[in-house]
């Protein structure tokens, strides 16, 4: 009897050092361990709307700071990534462009080449016609 009486409080003890350890996170932790843990994972728009959903539950927690910090740092980070993809995209396309160019100035050069003898043919015909007088 005694040692369920040990057992029944070490147990009440565990539960109230457990539940003390429950009642002591801030408000809405687990909603910013959320928004946390996915960015971290490189959920970037989710973690934003986690980091906006915590802050719309909890404006007032001592972690609406770093919270909104966080957004606003994911935020850039996005468009940033946006603004990367389209100057690849942009980028591919001038290089396109420039190898059609290239390619048309090679093109242009060769026939200017081939006009150039062209006209040394036709010099060379206008003075023999020339001599021939």
């Amino acid at each position: 009897m005694r040692r369920l009486r040990r057992v029944l409080v070490a147990s009440l003890l565990a539960a109230a050092a457990g539940g003390c350890a429950l009642g002591s996170q801030p408000r809405g932790a687990t909603a910013l361990d959320r928004a946390d843990r996915l960015a971290r994972e490189g959920a970037l728009e989710d973690a934003v709307t986690a980091y906006g959903e915590y802050l719309t539950q909890h404006p007032e927690a001592a972690a609406a700071p770093r919270a909104t910090a966080s957004r606003e740092t994911l935020r850039a980070l996005l468009i940033t990534r946006s603004q990367l993809a389209r100057l690849r995209d942009e980028l591919g396309r001038l290089r396109e462009d420039l190898a059609r160019r290239d390619s048309d100035f090679v093109r242009v050069r060769q026939e200017a080449e081939r006009l150039k003898a062209d006209l040394e043919r036709l010099k060379q015909i206008d003075l023999k016609l020339e001599r021939r007088k």
